[in-house]
C-alpha cells in the first residue's frame, strides 16, 4: 500500500481533526503559554471556589456582642455573686469529702474492712463535706453581701471593693472569738483580698491590656 502523502489532513483524533474527536472534544485556539502569561484576570475571585468566605471579615476590630444601652461590658457583682457562691460550696463538698476519706483511713485503720468501717468512713466523708461546703459558702455569701453594699455605696467599681469586702467578710466571721480573733481574719482577708486583687491586675502590671468579662 502506498503511504500517505506529506501534505495530507491529519488522521482522526489529532489535535484540530474532525472525526470522532472533534465531537468529543471542544475547539481549542491553541494559544501559548507565553501569550496567556500577559492575560489579566479580570472579575475574577482570589479565593478558592470551595471556601466562600472572605478573610477579612474573620477579623473585626468591633465588639462582637451587642450589649444594651447602658449595660456594663463586664459583670457586676451581684450577678458574679451566685457563681462565686456555687463555686466555693461545691468546692468546699470536694474537699471536705477528701479530707472525710483521710481522716476515715486514720481512725479505722486498726479495723477490718467490713461495714461497720464502710458506714463510718461514709459518715466522716458527708459531715466534712457539708462542714466545709456550709463554711466557705458562708465566707462567698458575706464577701458577695459586703462587695454589693459597697459597690452601690460607692458608685464604683475597682479593687478598693474587693479588699474592703474581703477585709470586713474575715473581721465578720472571725468576731465571735472577740477582739482578737476580728483582728485575725480581718489581717487574713485583708491578704486574700489583696492577693486576688494583685492577680486580677496581672496582666495590667506587666503592661499588657487585661481581656476581662
Amino acid at each position: 500500500m502506498d503511504k500517505d502523502p506529506a501534505g495530507s489532513s491529519p488522521s482522526v483524533g489529532s489535535r484540530g481533526g474532525g472525526g470522532l474527536g472533534g465531537l468529543f472534544r471542544p475547539a481549542s485556539p491553541g494559544y501559548s503559554s507565553s501569550e496567556l502569561a500577559g492575560v489579566p484576570l479580570t472579575g475574577m475571585s482570589p479565593l478558592s471556589p470551595y471556601l466562600n468566605v472572605d478573610p477579612r471579615y474573620l477579623t473585626q476590630d468591633v465588639d462582637e456582642f451587642i450589649l444594651p444601652t447602658g449595660a456594663s461590658k463586664t459583670r457586676g457583682r451581684f450577678e458574679l455573686a451566685f457563681f462565686t457562691i456555687g463555686a466555693c460550696c461545691m468546692t468546699g463538698a470536694l474537699f471536705g469529702a477528701f479530707n472525710g476519706i483521710r481522716m476515715g483511713l486514720s481512725e479505722t485503720k486498726h479495723m477490718a474492712w467490713s461495714k461497720p468501717r464502710n458506714v463510718q468512713m461514709l459518715n466522716l466523708v458527708t459531715r466534712q463535706g457539708a462542714t466545709w461546703a456550709n463554711t466557705l459558702g458562708s465566707l462567698a455569701l458575706l464577701y458577695s453581701v459586703f462587695g454589693i453594699i459597697i459597690e452601690k455605696t460607692r458608685g464604683a467599681e475597682d479593687d478598693l471593693n474587693t479588699v474592703a469586702a474581703g477585709t470586713m467578710t474575715g473581721v465578720l466571721y472571725k468576731s465571735p472569738g472577740g477582739i482578737r480573733g476580728a483582728v485575725r481574719g480581718g489581717v487574713l482577708g485583708l491578704a486574700l483580698s489583696g492577693l486576688y486583687a494583685v492577680y486580677n491586675n496581672w496582666d495590667h502590671l506587666k503592661g499588657t491590656s487585661p481581656t476581662r468579662y
